[in-house]
């Protein structure tokens, strides 16, 4: 079977949940590899207001830990302990993933080969890296760690405009 959208995958929740991604069918989703040390980890609060301000336009951000840059030392209950002790985020946050290598999780190995980053390279270079994916499941850009949320929402809006969905941002 080959691949085409992020709907084809499943990923668990904190709580070890399988979701399969079809589940957000029909909405714009902002996927996003995170850690709790990272240095960009202050992009939490920044990705809230993003997910507060679009939510009711059928957008939504889910968000991967990883461990793979070795700034995300909490296991999987403790992270869900982090954010449910701290509030820090409304929208939904899965299991910790590989997002490179073998051992990578599918989606992020789907992600990266549908829209490699700078020089075409496929690997993430660091922990928030964002995906933008079309409401049918298509991944239509990447971000890098350093784009400004507030460039990630007008690219969002854009995107809208330009795909005649234009009751998105009223």
């Amino acid at each position: 079977m080959e691949i085409s959208t992020v709907y084809d995958f499943d990923v668990c929740t904190l709580d070890g949940n399988i979701v399969r991604l079809s589940d957000y069918r029909g909405q714009t989703l902002l996927i996003v590899n995170t850690a709790s040390s990272c240095g960009f980890a202050e992009q939490m609060a920044d990705l809230e207001g993003l997910y507060q301000r679009l939510r009711q336009h059928n957008f939504i951000i889910l968000a991967f830990p990883c461990g793979q840059f070795n700034q995300e030392p909490m296991d999987n209950n403790e992270l869900k302990a982090y954010y449910s002790e701290r509030k820090l985020v409304s929208f939904p946050i899965f299991q910790k993933v590989n997002v490179n290598g073998k051992d990578a999780h599918p989606l992020f190995n789907f992600l990266s080969f549908s829209c490699p980053g700078i020089f075409n390279t496929r690997y993430l270079k660091w922990n928030f890296t964002k995906f933008l994916i079309s409401p049918n499941g298509k991944p239509v850009t990447r971000f890098s760690p350093i784009t400004n949320v507030l460039i990630i929402e007008d690219f969002i809006q854009e995107y809208w405009y330009s795909t005649h969905n234009h009751n998105n941002f009223k």
